[in-house]
């Protein structure tokens, strides 16, 4: 933990500052609002260049309570489906109820003018705090959480920059992980298999890791991303199914997530492929199926749990005016088994921890 910092004491915008910045009245700033196409063009223009300026969110609760705060804290992730963050969600709800904080939840489906809107919404009820998944956001979804006098949690992720706290972990090490580990087990033309690397930017980070470690090494094929467009079992059944096609000399493979790794794992017993034997396969997730196949699949285990407790204690701290660290990056655990040519009765105490995830 790095970087000490105590609770942000910048003032949020009003109604009033905006009118002062536009140079006309509160009650103007409060039709365009409600009713923007009853102000002119002219004022209108002035009203939005003042709330842009000043970063302001209309604060719903005003009404009944100024300056009041809800004991609601905004989540926002990238997908409900996605059994990664619902861990991590579960984690931090169960942490912040007892302290009588309840989670307003949205997901993006990886979209930022969709989290970018979810915030706005989010702000304009007045919530305690907001947690955000990842580092990439839209320039409006930035100036309006840093304009915003509330603790916010970026999880999921490390890197520079954070908009206040991060917790999370590096997704390019995960990516060396994965290929350091086929590399060791004999694999030499190694391929990556992911899914709208475009937009998941954690995606992608584990696909730069595995490729720098492919293309450190000689005498291995060159890197390879192949992009299954979803995140399913077909697409990676799919995606596995072509590429043994094309390149059948191809004898391990990194995956983005267990779901496609386990569609790939069913596609090659649906066509008599030998995993291990003629193919290793390494997941990402720690996911509960992942030693349940009929080669336990050989997976990197992320602290999901352990991310939403700690994001949690993050918020509930600076609710108590205590000071918090700005980063905390938690560990990944390996954990090999049969589909890399590891076993799964041989797994070690790391091993384990890291598909139960650390304190649970």
């Amino acid at each position: 933990m790095t970087g000490k910092r105590v609770r942000r004491t910048s003032r949020r915008a009003t109604m009033s500052d905006v009118a002062r910045t536009a140079g006309v009245s509160a009650s103007t700033v409060s039709l365009y609002l409600r009713e923007p196409e009853a102000v002119s063009p002219k004022l209108s223009q002035r009203v939005q260049q003042a709330i842009d300026s000043l970063r302001y969110v209309p604060n719903r609760m005003a009404g009944a309570l100024a300056a009041a705060r809800t004991r609601v804290v905004g989540v926002v992730v990238p997908s409900l489906v996605n059994s990664f963050f619902a861990d991590t969600v579960s984690a931090l709800q169960e942490e912040l109820m007892p302290a009588g904080y309840q989670i307003l939840l949205g997901h993006t489906d990886y979209e930022p003018e969709t989290e970018e809107e979810l915030v706005r919404t989010f702000l304009s009820w007045a919530p305690a705090g907001m947690v955000l998944t990842g580092l990439a956001h839209s320039r409006a979804t930035r100036r309006m959480l840093e304009g915003a006098d509330l603790p916010v949690v970026e999880m999921w992720e490390m890197g520079a920059h954070p908009i206040d706290m991060l917790v999370g972990f590096s997704h390019a090490e995960v990516g060396r992980m994965q290929a350091r580990h086929l590399i060791e087990a004999g694999a030499r033309r190694v391929v990556f298999i992911g899914a709208r690397l475009e937009v998941d930017d954690r995606a992608a980070q584990r696909a730069g890791g595995y490729r720098d470690v492919i293309a450190a090494h000689s005498g291995l094929a060159p890197p390879e991303l192949v992009d299954a467009g979803r995140q399913s079992f077909s697409a990676g059944a799919a995606a596995f199914a072509d590429l043994v096609a094309r390149r059948p000399e191809v004898d391990g493979v990194v995956f983005s997530n267990d779901i496609l790794a386990l569609g790939a794992r069913m596609e090659a017993a649906r066509q008599g492929i030998a995993v291990p034997g003629r193919v290793r396969m390494i997941g990402f997730g720690g996911l509960d199926f992942a030693d349940r196949t009929v080669a336990g699949l050989s997976t990197v285990a992320p602290p999901r749990r352990e991310i939403g407790r700690t994001a949690a204690e993050l918020l509930r701290a600076r609710f108590e005016g205590r000071e918090t660290p700005q980063r905390v990056e938690l560990p990944v655990f390996l954990v090999p088994r049969e589909s890399s040519g590891g076993s799964a009765a041989a797994e070690g105490p790391g091993a384990r921890a890291g598909q139960a995830q650390p304190g649970e």
